[in-house]
C-alpha cells in the first residue's frame, strides 16, 4: 500500500529486460545496494555477474546468499580493493583474462564520511576510492566495453553510484590539491567524492556516445555506511534510528531501504533509451594526468 502511495513504480522482476548473454560487473557487490543490485540483475538469467570487492570471505558470503535466491545464476567473485590503483589494475586484467564482453559495470563501491587519510597512491582516501579508484577501473575496461559496443544488439552501461550528498561539497566544486582536503569535514570530503562521480560520468558519454554512462543517486538509504556516519558524527548519531524507522515504513520519498534504493541503479542499468560540461572535462583530464603519473 506505502509502496503505491509514494510511487515507486520500477518493479525488477518485471521491468528488467531478459540479460541473457549479458556479462555485468558490480563493484561492492559484496553487501549493501551492490548485493541487492546483484540479487536482482541475477533473475534475469546473465551469463555471468562478476561481484567485484576487497575481501574474499565476505563475497562468498554475499555469493551464497543470493544463490539461495537464484541458484543457477553465474557469479565470480572479482578481487579488488578501490583504494589502490594496483588492486585495480589486477583486477581490469583478472577480469579481461575471464571475459571478453562487458556489457554493464556498475561503479558502486564506496565508503562513507571517514576521517581525512589517504590511499597507497596519495589521494584523499573517500575521492580516491569512490572517483579515482573507479575512474581507473573504467579506463582499464573501456576496451573490453568498447568492443562489447560492436556486437549485435549491444546496449552497454556504465553506471556511477553518486549520491544527493553531492550537495555537502564545498561550494567551489572540485579539489584538486588533496592536502587540501585534510581541512575539511567528514561529510564535506563524502559530498565531495560523490560530486566527482557526476561530471565523471557525463564526460564519458560526451566522449564515448555509444555507451550509456549516467550517475545516479539511489536515495537515502540504509546500509552499513550507516554505522560509519554514527561513529563520525554525533548528529547522525541520534538520527540515524529515526532514519531507520522512516526507511522501514517507506514514509518519505526519499529514503529507502535496501532494496528499494537499489531500484535505481538497476532502472538506469537496464531500462529502455529513450550540465557543467567544462568542469566535466576539466575533471577527466586532471583524472587521467593523475592516472598517467602512476606509471601503470
Amino acid at each position: 500500500m506505502l509502496q503505491w502511495l509514494f510511487g515507486r513504480s520500477f518493479d525488477p522482476s518485471e521491468d528488467i529486460p531478459t540479460l541473457a548473454g549479458k556479462v555485468i560487473l558490480v563493484t561492492g557487490g559484496n553487501a549493501g545496494l551492490g548485493k541487492e543490485t546483484i540479487l536482482q540483475l541475477a533473475k534475469h538469467e546473465p551469463k555471468e555477474i562478476f561481484l567485484a570487492a576487497r575481501t574474499r570471505s565476505k563475497a562468498e558470503s554475499a555469493i551464497a546468499d543470493i544463490l539461495k535466491a537464484v541458484p543457477k545464476v553465474n557469479i565470480t567473485f572479482l578481487e579488488l580493493d578501490l583504494s589502490s590503483f594496483a588492486s585495480v589494475k589486477q583486477a581490469a586484467k583478472d577480469f579481461q583474462s575471464r571475459s571478453d564482453r562487458l556489457d554493464i559495470l556498475i561503479n558502486n563501491a564506496g565508503v562513507a564520511a571517514l576521517p581525512y587519510s589517504t590511499t597507497k597512491d596519495d589521494f584523499e582516501i573517500q575521492f580516491g576510492t569512490k572517483h579515482m579508484g573507479h575512474a581507473l577501473l573504467t579506463q582499464l575496461l573501456l576496451p573490453t566495453v568498447l568492443k562489447t559496443v560492436e556486437l549485435p544488439d549491444a546496449d552497454v552501461r556504465v553506471i556511477n553510484v553518486s549520491s544527493k550528498g553531492h550537495m555537502f561539497a564545498p561550494a567551489m566544486g572540485i579539489i584538486y590539491e588533496q592536502a587540501a582536503l585534510e581541512k575539511l569535514e567528514p561529510l564535506e570530503r563524502y559530498g565531495h567524492s560523490k560530486l566527482a562521480n557526476i561530471p565523471h560520468a557525463r564526460e564519458l558519454q560526451r566522449r564515448y556516445p555509444s555507451i550509456t554512462a549516467t550517475a545516479v543517486h539511489p536515495g537515502v538509504i540504509i546500509t552499513d555506511i550507516y554505522d560509519t556516519y554514527s561513529e563520525t558524527s554525533l548528529a547522525m548519531r541520534y538520527l540515524a534510528p529515526a532514519v531507520k524507522a522512516v526507511a522501514s515504513y517507506g514514509i518519505l520519498p526519499d529514503v529507502y531501504d535496501v532494496p528499494g534504493g537499489a531500484l535505481t541503479q538497476l532502472w538506469a542499468a537496464t531500462a529502455p533509451r529513450k550540465k557543467d560540461e567544462g568542469l566535466a572535462a576539466q575533471l577527466w583530464e586532471w583524472t587521467t594526468k593523475e592516472i598517467a603519473k602512476r606509471d601503470l
